[in-house]
Formats: C-alpha cells, structure tokens, sequence
C-alpha cells in the first residue's frame, strides 16, 4: 500500500533524513520518500503489518508532526488547498519579516551608532548611561525572540530528540549571544556596584544583543526569499490543476443549468458551448466542436471532434457546440491522473539526492562539533571568551544543510513541472535522472516511428480503365468492410470527392478479399493470393517492387480480370528521421524492434534512417532483447505504445510510451509522452540533461559555500585580518539557500523544440468562469427556479453599442445603417447583430442556420471579418430570440 502524510516541523535535509531514517526502520515498511520542498512523505508499506498511526507515531516521536493526506481531492479544491497554504506562509513570513527588521534596525542602531557618530540622546551616551543603553537594547530584543520563536522551539526539540538541524544551528547561535549578553549586563551591575568604570566599558562594548536581532531578522529574510522561490517551482502543477473548471452546464428536465464541477456523476448529460472547459472526461453524443488540448498535450492546434469521439476534461472548446455524457469525474479523470503523475514524480527522489541526504544527516551534529572545537582551540591559544565565542558562533549560523536539501528536489520539481506543461510526463524522479545518460534507445515500429494507421501511397491503373473510375470501383466495393486497408481506400476516395455505387450480393473470405456485383459484373478486392494466378509477370515485378518499399498492394478485379491496384503503407511520422538523428547525434545507439516482416521493416528502418532493425520478434523477444542490452551495461530505454511493449517498457532503464493513453500513463512506462511524437524522445533527453546540470551546479554552489564558509568562520584565515561576524555569517547562510533556488527557477526558461528547429511555443488555455446556478431539485419548485434562470439571463444582457462606420459594413449592412437603437420590437426590418466566438466559415454557417430557424426570420447576412450579422425580420419579433438562437448554438450575440 502507498499512502501520503503532510510532515510538519521540518526545515532542512537533516530533518527530512531523521524522518526518512526513523519511518524506514518501522517493520513492514518498504519505501520511504520524504519531500523537504513540499514538507510531505510518501510511505509504500505492508499495510498487514503496519497501520497509518503506527508511522505517524514513529515521525512524532522523532521530534516532528504527520498526518494522512486524504486523495480524493478534486484538482480544484488541491489547488485551493495548496494555494490558500502557500499563501497563508508567505504572509505570516513577511508579517515576521517587517516586525524583526523594524526593532533590529532600532536595535543595531542603538549598539552601533555611536561608532558611526550618529546622533542618539543624551540618556545612551556615557559611561554612565551604558546601563540603560544595555537595557533597552535587550527590550529591542525581546520583541524580535519572540515573533521568531518557532526557531526555538524546533531547533531545541529537535536536538532533544537527537536530531539536530538547521533550526537547531539558529537556535543554540542566537540563543548564546542572548544568554552572553545577559551575562553581561551582569557584569555591568557589577562593575557599577564597585564603581569600577573599566569593567563597566568591557563588558558594555560586547553585549552580542544586535547579533541576536540580526541574526534572526536575516535568517527570516532568506526564509521568505526561499518561500517565493520555491513557490514558482509549483507553478506548472498550479497551472494543470488551474484547468479543472469550477462550474458546468448540465441538461436536467430539458433545461439547462449550472452546478459546482463537483456535483457531476457518471452518466450524466453535460453541454459545452465555445470559450467553455470540458468539465469531465466522456464522449459527445450530439454537435461537434475544435477541442484545444494544449493544456493536456501541449499541442495546439486544436482538434477537431464530433459525434462518438472522447474529450478530455479540462480542454477548451473554440468553436462549435456539443453535449457530452459524463464517463469519468473527479478524481477519475486524465487530468486528475496527470496531476497526480507529476505530484508523484516530484515528490520522489533521485539517486543522486539520496547521496545529498546522507550527507545532510551528518552534517548538522558535525557542524556543532567543529563550533565547540573552535571555540576551544581560540581559548588554547590565548585569545578572549569573547573571540572563542564569537567565532563558535559565526560558524554555527554560516553553515547550511537547507542549501544541500533544496539542491536536487527544486530542480527536480521545476524539470518536472516543465516537461508536464509541454507534454511530458515524468513519473519518477529516477527515471528523469537516468535519460541524461542513455547509451541506447530502442524502438517500436507501430504507432511509435509509424503513424499506426495504413494510408494510400499507390494508385495503378491496368487497361483501359482511368483512376478515377478505378476509385468509383474501389469505394464502392470496400465501403462496408472494417479492414484496415480498406478504410484506408475509402478514406483516399472520400478526400478525392469520389462517387460511388450501390453493390449487390457482397461477399467476404476470410484472409484473401472481397466481392459484390454491380451491372451484371462481377468485382472484387483481395490481396496477392486472391489475385496470383491472374497477374501477368509484369505486375508480378510491380508488386515485388511495392513491397520491397514496405507497402501492402490491394488488387481490384473485375470479371476476373485484374484493373488495378491500391497500395497503401503505415508512413514514417514526418519526425521519426529527424528524431532518429539527433539521437545518433547524441552519441546514442537507435534501434528498432518489431514483430512486422523483414522486407516491411527494413524499408521503414530506411526511411527512418534506422541502421540496426531487427524484425519478427514477439513481446516476449522485446523484453529478451532491452535484458540483453542493459546486461551487456547499457543504460537502455525502450519506445513504444505501452500495450503490446509493456514487457519492455517494465525491463528498460527508462520506458517511455508515446501516443500517451490513462492507462499507458499509470501502468507501464517512467515517461508518458502525450504528443504522438518521437522527437519529444529528444526533447525528454535534453531536459533531463538541463536537469542534471542544475542539480550539479547547486550540489557544487551548496558545498562549496560550507567548504569556504565554515573555515572563513572558525578563523582559519585570522591571521590574513579575516574574521567573521556572526551577522555576515547569518545573511551568506540566507543567501546561499536563496541562491540554490534561484538556479533551479533558470530551468524555467528551458525551451522545446519541434523537429524543425523551432522553439515550442505553449498555449494556456482560457477558461470561462461562470456563476454556478443551481438546477431544479425533485422538491416541486421548477417554476421558481426557471424565473431564477430567466431573471439571471436577462442580467446578462449587455447595454447597446454604437453601430460600425458604413465603410466598415457589408452592402447589405450599409443598406440599414440607419437602424433605430433601444427597439424592443421589430417587424418588417433588420437587426444588427454583434456575434463573437466565430472562426471559420462552418461556424458562420451554425450562425446563419441558426437565425434562419427561428420563425420570422427571412434572411441572415453573417460576416466573419466583422463579426456580426444582419436579419432580416417579416413580423414583429423580440431581438432576444435572435440573441438566444445565436447562443444555443455555441457562440455569444447582442444586439447592436
């Protein structure tokens, strides 16, 4: 069983180490993934031996808070929910932020103006005012404790339980300087009861109160930096859930109505108009539509869909009207399923982070050690408390675990988030890491370097006979057959506008072809065994000729007598070569594995500039061959539609499906490439390389800062004139986790592109918002509630608009230019309509059949440059009825 917990309390990669240390020796427990950047965990256990509290309990008794993350959240409400946390941070953060800096600028000035020569009253000047000075600066202090105490609170908890970590680091730092400072207002009291000025002075001159201010205040700042970066990191899976619409139109008791997304069930009948989100997943059962899918796919162009064809929810309708029958709904849907795909990819890890986090563990108990040594040596040499104390403490609030924890998970989130947003979908963090250095990649023929489907190539004629009667023929015979070829026929004939006839007396056998008649002639369609003993040696040679090229003739008869031949190939996507050699360009070895024919595979590894083919293999042989090539130590990735390659795509290093499906998505594969497109395999590589690079450079940028930060701090260089002081100590440590981010944030400006060269330019989808109206209830007030409906339509109505200038009208616009504004009612005339939504000329023609339907109307002048129309009324008739006809068929109106 795989659950997800939130975990509280953490706030570097020691923490996330000592949970994922202290859930992984709990008996039953099989993997542990915890997520410092999203402060989450994901469990996989034996739930037989192993409860949900019993791991809640194990992360509470090390010293943090847990609780199950439920999973039947819709996208929408995760969103808010994310949103209103994030938000909710940020906020108290910068609330922190303003009422540390206020009191420790006051504070720093007071410890510090006088070096400066600033000007301070009289009662903080002096010998024998520095009491009172010591004493408001601890007030100044207080304020700044205590707005920042969470530190306190973790850091110290932590080190009890035998955890110490970041928060532990602030907290022990800060709170010496406190307790020294306090220690020194002692020795003030002291030196005043003696009246000894001198002890007065030294101790006054080393309070450590602004350091503990600033300290904190600095530390806060980098925290909410970090806060804003991070957030950005989120944005691709915001933008995803952002998809899911709030509301949706249904059709309840012949009426429209609409209700909270939320509310949809399985089965129920949805309408979607142009500018409107697909509010579930399901199959239109009326009317037609262009479907954007970008925000799924990262295609965008849209596409087109009617009557039996599936939609996706989350996708936006541009032009047409449809209603649909609601298959699949929250949770269920593709969207959901993606979200939580790259939610999943996100929150695992890397192999190269697992490194990062054992270092992390260790990390923050070491730094303890070396401040205490540090401050030892410096007491040994002879040098003050007051150096020894120093230094300990620059070197506890320079280091920084929280760098080292942030280094790989923002980058992984960020590369993630990207690939999403253009149609790649990374399921493992894993999987993301081991693309950058694939050795070979091997191929599916199928649907995978081929577009799947058979198109027509060759059209030959025997004979007397012309093409296009060859077609009538071929159309004609093959219009009731389902076999492949022959849809591929009819689909050739229809694009030609071909004519066809009506057969008689149809007859199919099984492997060979098909026959009917027509005029008292007998025609047929068959493959080469139906037509062998009737080729002549020359059709015998264009036939070998043909399928040397890979392609599959369809012979046409007639009496007996061959007229012609079809011939028709699955074709080689327009990107499948070019994909082919930038990945030989790469360095990496192509291969194409198939279970097609020898001569076929060799003539479509030809034209796709595959060297190495091998052909006829099972399912079985494919799985055989990726454990031979990663046995031999090739990092190994395998291409193919998930279905029939699942074993391969489970074997391979990294299994990437193409021509993505829901299932393909969560069964087999690491990547799911949305697009049908194999040059997405390259572009997959080159964001897991960018990938890899960012997580590098943070790893060196995190080391490299403790390596020089720590050693700077202890006073190794003491004896150049470098020493550290605790608040320069503070801002590095900020900065160098704000730093870290920043440089995953650069993945952000990674670009895809196409097999062109051209940058992929993403299209976000628009989706309307609308005013959730309740629809009828079984309660016997359907008359209410229409009122309610009519009322909220008549709302709606916008105010009149000036019309357009003659020269902008058509000839028949321009003709009643001289239209009256504000009628209620019109007869025997024309309206001016503004129409909006239209974007092509089939949608003009909805419009016009649309107006031409309602009763009155004798003509309809629409135009699509202008976006409007003029009707033409033979009696008296409301302009809302034009308004209403022009809206039920998808698009907006008003009357101008």
């Amino acid at each position: 069983m795989k659950q997800k917990f939130d975990v509280t309390g953490m706030s570097c990669a020691a923490c996330s180490a000592r949970v994922d240390k202290c859930v992984s020796a709990l008996e039953g427990v099989e993997s542990v993934s915890v997520n410092l950047l999203k402060n989450n965990m994901v469990v996989e256990y034996d739930s037989t031996a192993l409860s949900e509290q019993q791991i809640i309990s194990a992360v509470e008794k090390s010293g943090y808070g847990a609780s199950v993350i439920s999973e039947e959240k819709t996208p929408a409400s995760a969103k808010q929910a994310v949103k209103n946390d994030s938000d909710t941070e940020q906020k108290k953060m910068l609330q922190r932020l303003i009422i540390s800096a206020v009191f420790s600028i006051m504070l720093s000035y007071l410890a510090m103006g006088h070096m400066l020569s600033l000007p301070l009253p009289g009662f903080f000047v002096g010998h024998e005012n520095m009491g009172i000075n010591a004493f408001t600066q601890l007030l100044l202090t207080l304020p700044v404790i205590a707005v920042n105490f969470k530190y306190y609170r973790n850091g110290f908890s932590s080190l009890f339980h035998g955890a110490p970590n970041m928060d532990t680091l602030i907290a022990v730092g800060s709170a010496a300087s406190m307790v020294y400072g306090i220690y020194a207002m002692y020795g003030m009291l002291y030196g005043y009861s003696v009246s000894n000025m001198e002890i007065v002075h030294s101790f006054g001159s080393n309070l450590y109160f602004e350091s503990v201010g600033m300290i904190l205040t600095l530390i806060t700042l980098g925290k909410y930096f970090e806060a804003r970066a991070k957030k950005r990191t989120t944005d691709a899976i915001a933008g995803l859930m952002d998809l899911s619409p709030k509301t949706a139109v249904i059709l309840r008791d012949g009426q429209e109505y609409e209700i909270p997304s939320s509310e949809i069930k399985p089965g129920d009948i949805l309408c979607v108009k142009a500018g409107s989100s697909v509010p579930a997943d399901g199959v239109i059962i009326s009317g037609s539509a262009a479907i954007d899918e970008s925000g799924i796919t990262g295609e965008s162009i849209p596409a087109e869909k009617q009557k039996g064809d599936s939609v996706i929810g989350g996708t936006v309708s541009r032009s047409g009207y449809f209603r649909m029958e609601a298959q699949k709904v929250g949770s269920e849907t593709a969207l959901a399923q993606i979200i939580q795909l790259v939610d999943d990819a996100t929150s695992s890890k890397a192999p190269v982070q697992k490194l990062a986090d054992k270092v992390s563990g260790i990390f923050v108990p070491v730094v303890m050690g070396i401040a205490l040594v540090t401050a030892a040596v410096w007491l040994l040499l002879g040098f003050g408390a007051d150096h020894a104390f120093t230094a300990a403490i620059s070197v506890l609030v320079i280091s920084c675990p929280c760098a080292l924890g942030l280094a790989t998970p923002t980058a992984i989130m960020v590369g993630t988030g990207k690939g999403s947003a253009n149609g790649i979908l990374i399921k493992s963090a894993e999987s993301l890491e081991l693309a950058h250095k694939l050795d070979v990649v091997v191929l599916d023929k199928t649907g995978t370097v081929t577009l799947g489907r058979p198109e027509v190539t060759n059209v030959m004629t025997f004979g007397d006979i012309t093409e296009k009667e060859l077609l009538e023929y071929a159309y004609s015979l093959e219009r009731s057959s389902d076999h492949p070829l022959a849809q591929a026929v009819n689909s050739y004939a229809e694009s030609k506008g071909t004519q066809y006839f009506e057969m008689t007396d149809h007859i199919q056998t099984d492997g060979t072809g098909i026959s009917a008649k027509y005029r008292g002639s007998i025609y047929a369609a068959g493959n080469y065994r139906a037509a062998d003993d009737k080729m002549p040696e020359n059709n015998r040679e264009i036939s070998q000729k043909l399928a040397d090229e890979g392609k599959t003739p369809v012979f046409f008869l007639k009496d007996g007598t061959i007229i012609g031949l079809i011939a028709a190939a699955d074709p080689v996507k327009p990107t499948s070569k070019k994909a082919v050699e930038e990945l030989e360009s790469m360095g990496i070895e192509v291969i194409m594995l198939t279970g097609d024919n020898k001569r076929t595979a060799a003539a479509v590894g030809r034209a796709a500039g595959i060297r190495n083919v091998i052909s006829e293999v099972f399912p079985a042989d494919k799985e055989r061959k990726i454990s031979e090539l990663r046995e031999s130590g090739k990092c190994t990735a395998m291409v193919g539609d998930g279905i029939n390659d699942a074993p391969a795509l489970v074997r391979a290093d990294v299994g990437i499906a193409i021509g993505a499906g829901t299932d393909i998505a969560i069964d087999s594969a690491d990547v799911v490439l949305m697009k049908n497109d194999l040059y997405d395999v390259v572009n997959t590589i080159r964001l897991s390389k960018a990938v890899m690079r960012t997580i590098k450079q943070n790893l060196f940028l995190a080391f490299i800062y403790n390596a020089i930060g720590i050693p700077v701090a202890a006073g190794v260089f003491y004896e150049l004139g470098i020493m550290l002081n605790p608040m320069i100590g503070s801002a590095a440590m900020s900065f160098s986790s704000v730093c870290v981010v920043t440089n995953a944030l650069r993945l952000r400006r990674f670009r895809m592109y196409d097999a062109d060269g051209r940058a992929v330019k993403k299209q976000q989808p628009i989706v309307k918002r609308r005013k959730v109206v309740r629809p009828p209830q079984a309660d016997g007030h359907l008359a209410e509630n229409l009122k309610i409906l009519e009322k909220r339509r008549e709302f709606k109505n916008e105010k009149t608009k000036k019309p357009h200038n003659s020269k902008d009208l058509s000839p028949l616009q321009s003709a009643v230019k001289k239209q009256r504004k504000g009628e209620n009612r019109m007869t025997g005339n024309t309206v001016d309509l503004r129409i909006k939504g239209m974007m092509c000329e089939k949608c003009v023609a909805h419009v016009k059949d649309a107006l031409m339907n309602v009763e009155g109307v004798t003509a309809a002048d629409v135009s699509l440059k202008e976006g409007s129309a003029v009707v033409t009324l033979s009696k008296e008739l409301d302009p809302s009825e034009l308004v209403k006809a022009v809206e039920n068929a998808g698009y907006k109106a008003k009357k101008t």
